[in-house]
């Protein structure tokens, strides 16, 4: 697993060899491609190109202001066209939900199978406690300045069971210099779920076999919306990890892993 290539002024990791199957991963907050470690060697045994970029100002890539969701859209298409990939089976965690899916809706015949797991693409859906306050002016301000290394690391064990020190060191770095701090507000901020309400059925449209892989026991983004995804997308399956919160790739590498290789061997495969 190569971690020092960079496309399109992106780091990324990749395992695997060839474009016929190609699965494209994006991380989400506060992670990096770190987070995909466990997935990107299944893949490659699995006969795939795994590929999964660091977003900017996260993990080894960086920052390239401002960091809104659409900037990140761009920086993730642009990544897909420098290296030429084809259809990519698109696997998705948190935030990187809705920045994959609305750049898949945008851009259609760019994927031909999608993965979703704990993160949201819905016009209604509400912040969680910690998001609104990002999302306050003055308030998100001092919560980004006061984290350290150890109290990152205590917040973190508060909803993860799995997530070590080797993935806290990585995850850090997203933590480091003002302008990477100030990317997380950015991204919180501009990310209005309104800006969604053109986008109902799109998902469907697509036309490409979905799983949906989901803690059950998420605190940020409820299992009630994997159960919509599962009836939105005709056909998706649905895989929920029992005893599991937010952080399924971390906290049961092995079950998320396993049920994602299953599902591109069988559908996408």
């Amino acid at each position: 697993m190569n971690s020092r290539r960079r496309a399109a002024g992106l780091a990324y990791r990749e395992a695997g060899e060839g474009n016929e199957r190609v699965a494209l991963l994006v991380h989400g907050y506060p992670e990096s491609s770190y987070m995909w470690r466990a997935a990107l060697p299944a893949l490659a045994r699995a006969g795939w190109r795994a590929l999964a970029p660091d977003l900017a100002g996260y993990g080894d890539s960086e920052p390239d202001p401002p960091g809104t969701w659409e900037r990140h859209m761009e920086a993730l298409d642009g990544f897909v066209r420098e290296l030429g990939l084809g259809p990519v089976a698109l696997v998705t965690h948190d935030w990187g939900v809705p920045i994959g899916l609305r750049w898949a809706c945008d851009h259609p015949g760019s994927v031909n199978a999608l993965v979703i797991s704990d993160g949201g693409f819905f016009a209604d859906r509400r912040w969680h406690d910690l998001a609104n306050v990002m999302r306050t002016p003055g308030e998100g301000e001092r919560l980004i300045a006061a984290y350290t290394r150890e109290g990152f690391a205590a917040a973190m064990a508060a909803v993860s069971s799995g997530m070590g020190e080797d993935a806290l060191e990585e995850y850090w770095k997203g933590f480091v210099g003002d302008t990477r701090r100030r990317g997380h507000l950015e991204l919180y901020r501009s990310g209005d779920f309104e800006k969604l309400a053109g986008y109902e059925g799109r998902l469907a449209e697509l036309g490409v076999p979905a799983l949906i892989v989901w803690g059950e026991d998420d605190r940020f983004a409820s299992v009630r919306m994997a159960r919509r995804f599962h009836e939105e997308i005709p056909g998706s399956e649905l895989t929920i990890l029992e005893g599991t919160g937010h952080f399924v790739w971390e906290d049961r590498p092995e079950r998320a892993v396993g049920a994602l290789v299953d599902f591109l061997r069988r559908r996408a495969g």
